[in-house]
Protein backbone atom coordinates (compact mmCIF):
# COMPACT_ATOMS: atom_id res chain seq x y z
CA UNK A 1 0.00 0.00 0.00
CA UNK A 2 1.54 3.48 -0.60
CA UNK A 3 2.20 5.82 2.18
CA UNK A 4 0.52 8.95 2.63
CA UNK A 5 0.99 11.41 4.76
CA UNK A 6 -2.54 12.19 7.23
CA UNK A 7 -2.09 16.02 5.95
CA UNK A 8 -2.31 15.20 2.22
CA UNK A 9 -4.86 12.38 2.47
CA UNK A 10 -8.81 12.81 2.33
CA UNK A 11 -11.14 10.90 3.74
CA UNK A 12 -15.67 10.51 4.07
CA UNK A 13 -18.69 9.24 3.50
CA UNK A 14 -20.79 9.62 0.94
CA UNK A 15 -25.04 8.69 1.46
CA UNK A 16 -26.79 7.95 -1.93
CA UNK A 17 -30.43 8.34 -1.09
CA UNK A 18 -33.30 8.09 -3.40
CA UNK A 19 -36.89 6.32 -4.30
CA UNK A 20 -36.70 2.44 -4.79
CA UNK A 21 -35.17 1.75 -7.80
CA UNK A 22 -33.77 4.74 -8.77
CA UNK A 23 -30.43 3.13 -9.52
CA UNK A 24 -28.81 3.50 -6.17
CA UNK A 25 -27.04 0.32 -6.19
CA UNK A 26 -25.66 0.33 -10.25
CA UNK A 27 -23.99 3.51 -9.32
CA UNK A 28 -22.47 2.22 -6.05
CA UNK A 29 -21.39 -0.64 -8.32
CA UNK A 30 -19.79 1.35 -11.07
CA UNK A 31 -18.20 4.04 -8.88
CA UNK A 32 -16.51 0.86 -7.20
CA UNK A 33 -15.77 -1.15 -10.01
CA UNK A 34 -17.00 -4.08 -8.98
CA UNK A 35 -20.17 -5.39 -7.55
CA UNK A 36 -21.23 -4.78 -4.10
CA UNK A 37 -24.59 -3.91 -3.58
CA UNK A 38 -27.27 -6.56 -5.38
CA UNK A 39 -29.70 -5.21 -8.30
CA UNK A 40 -32.60 -5.94 -9.63
CA UNK A 41 -35.35 -4.37 -11.30
CA UNK A 42 -37.63 -4.76 -8.79
CA UNK A 43 -38.15 -1.95 -6.15
CA UNK A 44 -37.07 -2.30 -2.40
CA UNK A 45 -34.07 -4.74 -3.09
CA UNK A 46 -31.40 -2.94 -0.91
CA UNK A 47 -32.42 -3.60 2.72
CA UNK A 48 -29.96 -2.38 4.95
CA UNK A 49 -26.91 0.07 4.63
CA UNK A 50 -23.50 -1.03 2.18
CA UNK A 51 -20.70 0.50 2.14
CA UNK A 52 -18.87 0.51 -0.85
CA UNK A 53 -14.95 1.98 -0.91
CA UNK A 54 -13.21 3.76 -3.77
CA UNK A 55 -10.33 5.72 -4.11
CA UNK A 56 -9.52 9.08 -6.40
CA UNK A 57 -6.31 9.88 -6.36
CA UNK A 58 -5.38 10.48 -2.84
CA UNK A 59 -8.64 10.82 -1.60
CA UNK A 60 -10.40 7.57 -0.29
CA UNK A 61 -14.92 7.53 -0.47
CA UNK A 62 -16.78 5.89 1.04
CA UNK A 63 -20.28 5.36 -0.44
CA UNK A 64 -23.31 4.47 1.43
CA UNK A 65 -25.79 2.45 -0.80
CA UNK A 66 -29.55 2.52 1.43
CA UNK A 67 -32.61 1.25 1.00
CA UNK A 68 -34.65 3.22 -1.31
CA UNK A 69 -36.95 6.05 1.04
CA UNK A 70 -40.72 4.88 0.86
CA UNK A 71 -44.08 5.29 2.49
CA UNK A 72 -43.44 2.97 4.89
CA UNK A 73 -46.12 -0.04 5.85
CA UNK A 74 -44.84 -2.86 7.18
CA UNK A 75 -42.13 -3.36 10.37
CA UNK A 76 -39.71 -4.04 7.73
CA UNK A 77 -40.56 -1.05 5.48
CA UNK A 78 -39.83 1.21 8.67
CA UNK A 79 -36.18 -0.55 9.53
CA UNK A 80 -35.31 0.30 6.04
CA UNK A 81 -36.36 3.37 5.75
CA UNK A 82 -35.04 4.37 9.38
CA UNK A 83 -31.39 2.84 7.96
CA UNK A 84 -31.87 4.82 4.98
CA UNK A 85 -32.44 8.17 6.79
CA UNK A 86 -29.50 6.87 9.59
CA UNK A 87 -26.80 6.71 6.61
CA UNK A 88 -27.62 9.87 5.51
CA UNK A 89 -27.16 11.61 9.06
CA UNK A 90 -23.53 11.73 9.61
CA UNK A 91 -22.75 11.72 6.14
CA UNK A 92 -20.08 14.10 4.50
CA UNK A 93 -21.85 14.77 1.60
CA UNK A 94 -25.44 13.21 0.07
CA UNK A 95 -26.81 12.42 -3.36
CA UNK A 96 -30.66 11.98 -3.78
CA UNK A 97 -30.26 9.91 -6.91
CA UNK A 98 -33.95 10.70 -8.81
CA UNK A 99 -35.40 8.19 -11.90
CA UNK A 100 -35.32 10.71 -14.57
CA UNK A 101 -37.41 9.08 -16.85
CA UNK A 102 -40.29 8.13 -14.40
CA UNK A 103 -39.62 11.45 -12.87
CA UNK A 104 -40.40 13.19 -16.66
CA UNK A 105 -43.44 10.52 -16.91
CA UNK A 106 -44.77 12.00 -13.43
CA UNK A 107 -45.34 15.30 -14.84
CA UNK A 108 -47.43 14.39 -17.29
CA UNK A 109 -50.99 14.56 -17.55
CA UNK A 110 -51.86 10.68 -16.95
CA UNK A 111 -48.86 9.33 -15.43
CA UNK A 112 -48.60 5.49 -14.63
CA UNK A 113 -48.97 4.56 -10.65
CA UNK A 114 -45.41 3.58 -10.42
CA UNK A 115 -44.39 6.95 -11.79
CA UNK A 116 -46.51 8.98 -9.55
CA UNK A 117 -45.17 7.12 -6.37
CA UNK A 118 -41.95 7.54 -7.13
CA UNK A 119 -42.68 10.97 -7.33
CA UNK A 120 -44.21 11.40 -4.13
CA UNK A 121 -41.50 9.39 -2.90
CA UNK A 122 -39.04 12.06 -3.98
CA UNK A 123 -40.62 15.18 -3.11
CA UNK A 124 -40.89 13.42 0.61
CA UNK A 125 -37.13 12.97 0.77
CA UNK A 126 -36.25 16.11 -0.20
CA UNK A 127 -38.77 17.60 2.24
CA UNK A 128 -36.92 15.52 4.97
CA UNK A 129 -33.83 16.87 3.53
CA UNK A 130 -34.99 20.58 4.05
CA UNK A 131 -36.57 19.65 7.99
CA UNK A 132 -33.15 18.35 8.68
CA UNK A 133 -30.95 21.65 6.83
CA UNK A 134 -28.96 19.40 4.50
CA UNK A 135 -28.10 20.22 1.36
CA UNK A 136 -27.66 17.41 -1.47
CA UNK A 137 -26.18 16.87 -5.16
CA UNK A 138 -28.89 16.04 -7.11
CA UNK A 139 -28.18 13.79 -9.58
CA UNK A 140 -30.75 12.92 -12.19
CA UNK A 141 -30.11 9.20 -13.25
CA UNK A 142 -30.75 7.05 -16.79
CA UNK A 143 -30.13 10.18 -18.95
CA UNK A 144 -29.77 8.29 -21.91
CA UNK A 145 -33.62 7.70 -21.78
CA UNK A 146 -34.88 11.18 -22.25
CA UNK A 147 -33.68 13.53 -24.92
CA UNK A 148 -31.45 16.67 -23.69
CA UNK A 149 -34.47 18.85 -23.37
CA UNK A 150 -36.57 16.71 -21.22
CA UNK A 151 -33.69 16.45 -19.02
CA UNK A 152 -33.07 20.63 -19.23
CA UNK A 153 -37.13 20.49 -18.43
CA UNK A 154 -36.50 18.62 -15.39
CA UNK A 155 -33.57 20.41 -14.23
CA UNK A 156 -36.05 23.19 -14.00
CA UNK A 157 -38.31 21.32 -11.72
CA UNK A 158 -35.94 20.70 -9.05
CA UNK A 159 -33.96 23.44 -9.60
CA UNK A 160 -33.56 25.17 -6.60
CA UNK A 161 -29.66 26.36 -4.73
CA UNK A 162 -31.44 26.28 -0.79
CA UNK A 163 -32.07 22.89 -1.60
CA UNK A 164 -29.27 21.33 -3.74
CA UNK A 165 -25.80 22.56 -3.77
CA UNK A 166 -25.09 20.74 -7.70
CA UNK A 167 -27.27 19.13 -10.07
CA UNK A 168 -25.13 16.15 -12.41
CA UNK A 169 -26.78 14.60 -15.09
CA UNK A 170 -25.66 10.71 -15.31
CA UNK A 171 -26.77 7.40 -16.66
CA UNK A 172 -25.20 4.50 -13.61
CA UNK A 173 -25.56 2.00 -15.62
CA UNK A 174 -23.23 3.36 -18.60
CA UNK A 175 -21.12 5.52 -16.64
CA UNK A 176 -22.20 8.58 -18.23
CA UNK A 177 -21.02 11.63 -15.91
CA UNK A 178 -20.11 9.44 -13.23
CA UNK A 179 -16.33 10.13 -13.73
CA UNK A 180 -17.23 13.81 -12.97
CA UNK A 181 -19.80 13.48 -10.16
CA UNK A 182 -16.97 10.87 -8.04
CA UNK A 183 -14.01 14.03 -8.89
CA UNK A 184 -16.47 15.94 -8.26
CA UNK A 185 -17.66 14.22 -4.22
CA UNK A 186 -13.22 13.70 -4.02
CA UNK A 187 -13.22 17.29 -3.42
CA UNK A 188 -15.63 17.78 -1.02
CA UNK A 189 -14.30 15.09 1.39
CA UNK A 190 -12.47 16.07 4.91
CA UNK A 191 -9.03 16.18 5.42
CA UNK A 192 -7.93 13.16 7.25
CA UNK A 193 -6.22 9.70 6.94
CA UNK A 194 -8.01 6.70 5.36
CA UNK A 195 -10.11 4.45 7.27
CA UNK A 196 -9.67 1.39 4.96
CA UNK A 197 -6.74 -0.11 3.71
CA UNK A 198 -6.58 0.93 -0.23
CA UNK A 199 -7.58 -2.40 -1.66
CA UNK A 200 -10.48 -3.04 0.26
CA UNK A 201 -13.51 -2.36 -1.88
CA UNK A 202 -16.39 -3.10 1.12
CA UNK A 203 -17.77 -2.93 4.12
CA UNK A 204 -19.52 -5.67 4.71
CA UNK A 205 -19.10 -8.94 6.35
CA UNK A 206 -18.43 -11.96 3.72
CA UNK A 207 -21.61 -14.06 5.50
CA UNK A 208 -23.64 -11.17 4.85
CA UNK A 209 -22.65 -10.58 1.61
CA UNK A 210 -22.90 -14.13 0.72
CA UNK A 211 -26.73 -13.38 1.77
CA UNK A 212 -27.37 -10.66 -0.63
CA UNK A 213 -25.87 -12.56 -3.10
CA UNK A 214 -28.12 -15.42 -2.87
CA UNK A 215 -31.01 -13.54 -2.48
CA UNK A 216 -30.74 -11.10 -5.44
CA UNK A 217 -30.36 -14.41 -7.22
CA UNK A 218 -34.02 -15.63 -5.86
CA UNK A 219 -35.71 -12.53 -6.20
CA UNK A 220 -34.66 -12.78 -10.45
CA UNK A 221 -36.12 -16.18 -10.53
CA UNK A 222 -39.08 -15.68 -8.71
CA UNK A 223 -39.76 -12.27 -8.53
CA UNK A 224 -43.55 -12.91 -10.01
CA UNK A 225 -44.30 -15.74 -7.78
CA UNK A 226 -42.97 -14.64 -4.13
CA UNK A 227 -43.92 -11.30 -2.26
CA UNK A 228 -40.70 -9.44 -0.34
CA UNK A 229 -41.57 -11.39 2.52
CA UNK A 230 -38.24 -13.91 2.38
CA UNK A 231 -34.94 -13.05 3.74
CA UNK A 232 -31.20 -15.68 3.65
CA UNK A 233 -28.94 -16.14 6.23
CA UNK A 234 -25.81 -17.88 6.14
CA UNK A 235 -25.96 -20.52 9.26
CA UNK A 236 -22.97 -21.97 8.61
CA UNK A 237 -19.64 -20.97 6.83
CA UNK A 238 -16.85 -23.56 7.13
CA UNK A 239 -13.20 -23.29 5.80
CA UNK A 240 -11.48 -26.58 4.16
CA UNK A 241 -8.12 -27.64 3.94
CA UNK A 242 -8.35 -26.98 0.08
CA UNK A 243 -8.75 -23.30 0.40
CA UNK A 244 -12.63 -23.56 -0.26
CA UNK A 245 -15.39 -22.85 2.00
CA UNK A 246 -18.48 -24.91 2.59
CA UNK A 247 -21.85 -22.84 3.05
CA UNK A 248 -25.23 -23.72 4.19
CA UNK A 249 -27.77 -21.14 4.08
CA UNK A 250 -31.43 -20.59 4.83
CA UNK A 251 -34.22 -19.03 3.11
CA UNK A 252 -36.93 -18.01 5.68
CA UNK A 253 -40.46 -17.75 4.06
CA UNK A 254 -43.79 -17.43 5.91
CA UNK A 255 -46.27 -19.50 4.18
CA UNK A 256 -45.48 -23.61 3.31
CA UNK A 257 -47.08 -22.32 -0.25
CA UNK A 258 -43.94 -19.90 -0.72
CA UNK A 259 -41.50 -23.11 0.07
CA UNK A 260 -43.05 -24.85 -2.84
CA UNK A 261 -42.77 -22.16 -4.99
CA UNK A 262 -38.68 -21.82 -4.28
CA UNK A 263 -38.55 -25.70 -4.46
CA UNK A 264 -39.96 -25.89 -7.41
CA UNK A 265 -41.17 -29.15 -8.95
CA UNK A 266 -38.20 -31.77 -8.04
CA UNK A 267 -36.27 -29.33 -6.49
CA UNK A 268 -35.34 -27.43 -9.47
CA UNK A 269 -35.90 -23.75 -9.11
CA UNK A 270 -33.52 -23.80 -5.77
CA UNK A 271 -31.06 -26.28 -7.54
CA UNK A 272 -31.12 -23.26 -10.54
CA UNK A 273 -30.52 -20.65 -7.40
CA UNK A 274 -27.94 -22.19 -5.90
CA UNK A 275 -26.14 -22.62 -9.21
CA UNK A 276 -26.46 -19.08 -10.09
CA UNK A 277 -25.18 -17.86 -6.82
CA UNK A 278 -22.59 -19.79 -5.98
CA UNK A 279 -21.14 -18.80 -9.73
CA UNK A 280 -21.27 -15.11 -8.56
CA UNK A 281 -19.63 -16.32 -4.78
CA UNK A 282 -17.13 -17.71 -6.29
CA UNK A 283 -16.21 -14.69 -8.46
CA UNK A 284 -16.22 -12.58 -5.21
CA UNK A 285 -14.42 -14.33 -3.31
CA UNK A 286 -11.96 -15.51 -6.05
CA UNK A 287 -12.62 -19.40 -4.52
CA UNK A 288 -14.59 -22.67 -5.12
CA UNK A 289 -18.02 -22.43 -3.01
CA UNK A 290 -19.57 -25.53 -1.97
CA UNK A 291 -23.13 -24.04 -0.93
CA UNK A 292 -26.32 -25.57 0.18
CA UNK A 293 -29.50 -23.87 0.56
CA UNK A 294 -32.74 -24.77 2.52
CA UNK A 295 -36.16 -23.60 2.50
CA UNK A 296 -37.82 -23.04 6.34
CA UNK A 297 -41.34 -21.89 7.41
CA UNK A 298 -41.42 -19.50 9.74
CA UNK A 299 -44.01 -17.33 10.02
CA UNK A 300 -44.09 -13.81 11.17
CA UNK A 301 -40.52 -13.61 10.71
CA UNK A 302 -40.95 -9.91 10.00
CA UNK A 303 -41.94 -9.44 14.25
CA UNK A 304 -38.59 -11.33 14.81
CA UNK A 305 -36.05 -9.23 16.36
CA UNK A 306 -33.02 -11.75 15.47
CA UNK A 307 -34.01 -11.68 11.65
CA UNK A 308 -33.21 -7.85 11.55
CA UNK A 309 -29.93 -7.98 13.10
CA UNK A 310 -28.87 -10.57 10.71
CA UNK A 311 -29.87 -8.29 7.98
CA UNK A 312 -27.88 -5.36 9.44
CA UNK A 313 -31.29 -3.67 10.26
CA UNK A 314 -32.53 -2.14 13.82
CA UNK A 315 -35.84 -3.20 15.13
CA UNK A 316 -38.67 -0.72 14.88
CA UNK A 317 -41.42 -0.61 17.53
CA UNK A 318 -44.68 -1.38 16.70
Amino acid sequence: MIEFHKDQTRCGFVAIIGAPNAGKSTLVNFMVGVKVSIVTHKVQTTRTRIRAITTVEQTQIIFVDTPGIFAPRRRLDRAMVNAAWGGAADADAIILLVDAPLFAEALKPSPSARARVSREDTLKIIDGLEKSHRKAILAFNKIDALPREILLELVDTLKDEDRFSDIFLISAEKGDGVSDLKTHLAGLMPKGPWLYAEDQLADLPLRMLASEITREKLMVRVHQELPYVTTVETERWTEKKDGSVRMEQVIYVERDSQKSILLGKGGRTIKEIGQQARVDMEKSFDRRVHLFLFVKVRGKWLDDPQRYQEMGLDFPSA
